[in-house]
């Protein structure tokens, strides 16, 4: 089933496979790479302003079915039939299982940064000092060989609390080109990894290939938006959960980007970032959003990103989220993935045999049930 068929016939949730979509199978991936191939290699004879004329005129195209932005739902419903499907075998009024997120938490956010030249490496203290004031840390992509990194950076940013990540070598739009270019860019790619002491990666221009993305290495990736039709590779994995691509976590991108809020569609606010976080919040999932400090250099830009920093931190605090770094869910999914839940005499409990301590200790029991023909899960 390709993206033509997704557009005139929507798949049914309970009867789809969900690696389908989450490796994003419904593409065409030969006309999707020469799309590509052909737009980096008219890229860098364009001035800036005439690549987001280009990308604007793109944005205006008729927007396909499939998947549906900002929100697609798709896998989401998948979740609710397989909890209703598992209610009525069991003829069960509430179903146990091992909670999305440790501690009891409802949802999950965190918050990225893709620095993509020296203009948002010079603008990262002002977005920390933003963070600060609402008790929000974050983690930090830096293209390795793109742009200099004055020694100091790093540690301003773990000093303030958060990670640093890898966010390719060049930002030029040839790692996943072919084969031949991701295998000589590999070792570079581990290399730093290795140097700059970090576990988790993320695609420059979100280019991304899930058969090849477990060699990277690490512990994560997050280079796949959940929906995403306006950028050069467009699609999304559909999924507001972090997923598997072999041992690699996959953190999927949940928000709309801020270049695509801002610079392709020209809407100076947050409206869409409320919107959806509201969504993602009520089914329980990841919040992952990039702001890029290269975007928010101006008075305006720094408020409105003072605003989402406030929306954030208000739904945490009122609704029982849990802010980490990338690094920490990832490590939760993983662990995650090793419980389950047993009833032993009609007392449910969580066995992890092969998790973390830490991780097993902070695992909570929730609780799925149907109410009024929809799925519930209180944590």
């Amino acid at each position: 089933m390709r993206h033509d068929a997704l557009k005139a016939e929507r798949p049914s949730p309970a009867a789809i496979d969900p690696d389908f979509y989450l490796y994003e199978r419904y593409r065409a991936p030969a006309s999707q790479r020469r799309a590509l191939n052909a737009y980096y290699a008219v890229k860098p004879l364009l001035p800036r302003r005439l690549q987001i004329a280009a990308r604007r005129l793109y944005a205006k195209r008729e927007r396909p079915a499939f998947p549906a932005w900002p929100i697609e739902p798709l896998l989401v419903e998948h979740e609710h039939e397989r909890l209703r499907r598992s209610l009525a075998e069991g003829a069960l009024a509430r179903l146990p299982l091992v909670n999305y997120w440790p501690d009891g938490r409802r949802f999950a956010v965190v918050m990225t940064h893709d620095v993509e030249s020296s203009a948002g490496v010079e603008n990262i203290a002002a977005v920390l000092e933003l963070e600060r004031r609402h008790s929000v840390v974050s983690c930090w992509n830096f293209v390795a060989e793109w742009y200099p990194i004055p020694a100091a950076t790093f540690d301003l940013v773990r000093d303030a609390g958060g990670e640093i990540g890898l966010h390719g070598i060049k930002h030029d739009g040839r790692l996943f080109g072919d084969r031949v270019s991701f295998e000589t860019e590999l070792p570079a790619i581990h290399r730093y990894m290795s140097d700059w002491g970090v576990v988790g990666f993320r695609s420059p221009a979100l280019h991304r290939n899930p058969d090849w993305m477990g060699e990277l290495g690490c512990l994560y990736d997050s280079s796949f938006p959940d929906t995403d039709p306006y950028e050069p590779q467009p699609g999304g994995c559909c999924s507001i959960f972090p997923f598997f691509l072999g041992e690699l976590v996959e953190l999927p991108i949940t928000m709309v980007q801020d270049h695509t809020l801002w610079e392709i569609l020209r809407r100076p606010t947050i409206d869409l970032w409320q919107v959806k976080g509201d969504w993602v919040i009520a089914n329980h999932g990841l919040i992952n959003v990039i702001v890029h400090p290269d975007y928010v250099r101006s008075p305006q830009r720094l408020a409105l990103y003072a605003r989402l920093l406030g929306y954030l931190r208000e739904r945490i605090d009122a609704q029982g989220g849990w802010h980490a770094l990338p690094r920490e869910v990832a490590s939760w999914w993983r662990n995650r993935a090793e419980m389950s839940v047993v009833v032993e005499q009609g007392v449910p409990r969580i066995a992890a045999e092969r998790s973390v301590e830490e991780w097993r200790r902070r695992a909570t029991i929730a609780w799925a049930c149907e109410r009024d023909g929809m799925i519930s899960v209180d944590a």
